[in-house]
């Protein structure tokens, strides 16, 4: 019997919340993962015949802290531990709540965890893949995807990680000042990766993956509300803010992706628009700008404005100018490229997209060739059109976005 949607959402929300209250407990960090994967696994097995328990955190909990204890046992570890009434208690046991295992101490579990797989012995990318596997919920190949390298690659890296964390007998806190700067921008850009996995999935059958975004949101919340709130913090959220507030307007009835400018924008979260616009405004005035910032300040303009050919491109151009000097990267210039098609013309946006053919980081990304295809839409040549739609739809591996490039595509036959 399959896991039904609830049953998902809940082992994707949950699963790193109880990760982070082992690890916090027992420390091990790489036992205490294959302990939870093996929690979940049993839920996968359990849930759809008998239910989903009461308190699923709870049921996870204790099934989890099983499977660490007789790992631990297995190997000879911390036998102490065979002697907690933890170990032998039903899941049912935890009925009303888990015992304070789940949210102990000053700070979020999940964002313990998170700034444990930041640790400073670990390169940057290593950090974020190792932090999108164990606080985000992705897969190795979707972390994968996002990183542009093979999965096996990917996998490597994970488990050289969690090795690495393990030998360091980091201890799970919030890391001293010395530390939380350097930390606190690799945390950042992870919670930046996940949202974006969140708000479009580079895989599978749905264009969206909300238990993600939502917790991307949250937990920069949490950040932003740990210390003074940096700029670059501040402007993180208010960037999730203003584009999760286009989620509703997103997909049609049959899941299919609506785009931007083809949006009803009377289903935009007004009030999240509100409150990115005011965190937003606030920074610019007040901080040193930084990519997020910028990012956000685009995002706006786009949300205040009453439709897509009353957006104002031109601003949406020196912004994007200004992000691409302060930190360039191939998709800053891929959205540029769209926007100065909007306000200087087709023409000028496809001469911007030639240099990204010779880019490895985007060569072969489908949104080079989709972008390309609406440009070349908008000059009016269908035959280069309709190819590059087609070949962007098999680069694709989100059945959402392969459709609506295939529908894009035979359209202009």
């Amino acid at each position: 019997m399959p896991v039904d949607a609830r049953a998902e959402d809940l082992m994707r929300e949950l699963a790193p919340k109880v990760l982070g209250a082992l690890v916090r407990r027992y420390g091990h960090f790489d036992v205490c993962e294959d302990a939870v994967q093996l929690a979940l696994l049993a839920a996968v097995k359990q849930w759809p015949a008998d239910g989903i328990p009461s308190n699923p955190h709870g049921w996870l909990h204790i099934v989890a802290t099983r499977r660490l204890i007789d790992q631990l046992r297995t190997d000879s570890a911390r036998r102490e531990r065979e002697n907690l009434v933890l170990a032998s208690s039903p899941p049912d046991a935890f009925a009303n709540g888990p015992a304070d295992e789940s949210s102990g101490g000053t700070i979020d579990d999940t964002l313990q965890l998170l700034f444990l797989c930041c640790h400073p012995a670990l390169s940057p990318p290593t950090q974020l893949a190792l932090t999108l596997r164990a606080v985000g919920g992705l897969t190795t190949a979707e972390i994968a995807r996002a990183f542009f390298v093979p999965e096996a690659t990917m996998a490597q890296r994970i488990s050289r990680a969690k090795a690495t964390i393990v030998a360091s007998d980091s201890r799970f806190e919030t890391p001293a000042d010395d530390e939380y700067q350097g930390r606190l921008a690799v945390v950042v850009q992870v919670l930046y990766l996940m949202f974006n996995e969140g708000y479009t999935a580079t895989g599978g059958t749905e264009l969206m993956r909300p238990d993600l975004s939502n917790e991307a949101i949250r937990l920069i919340r949490v950040v932003s509300g740990l210390r003074p709130a940096t700029g670059e913090v501040s402007g993180l959220l208010a960037l999730m803010l203003l584009t999760d507030a286009r989620r509703s307007a997103r997909t049609a009835a049959d899941g299919s992706l609506i785009p931007l400018a083809e949006q009803d924008r009377s289903l935009w979260d007004q009030a999240s628009i509100a409150e990115g616009v005011e965190i937003i405004t606030a920074a610019l005035a007040s901080t040193r700008l930084g990519p997020y910032q910028l990012q956000a300040a685009i995002a706006a303009v786009h949300d205040e404005a009453p439709s897509s050919m009353d957006t104002d491109w031109p601003q949406i151009c020196a912004l994007y100018e200004l992000l691409e000097r302060v930190a360039p990267n191939p998709m800053a210039t891929l959205n540029h490229a769209v926007a100065v098609a909007m306000a200087r013309g087709a023409r000028a946006g496809l001469v911007m997209l030639e240099p990204l053919d010779d880019d490895p980081r985007i060569a072969d990304h489908h949104r080079l060739p989709a972008v390309r295809a609406h440009l070349l839409e908008l000059a009016g040549d269908i035959d280069g059109a309709r190819m590059n739609y087609r070949l962007a739809a098999r680069r694709t591996l989100s059945l959402p976005e392969r459709r609506h490039l295939e529908l894009r595509a035979a359209r202009l036959t």
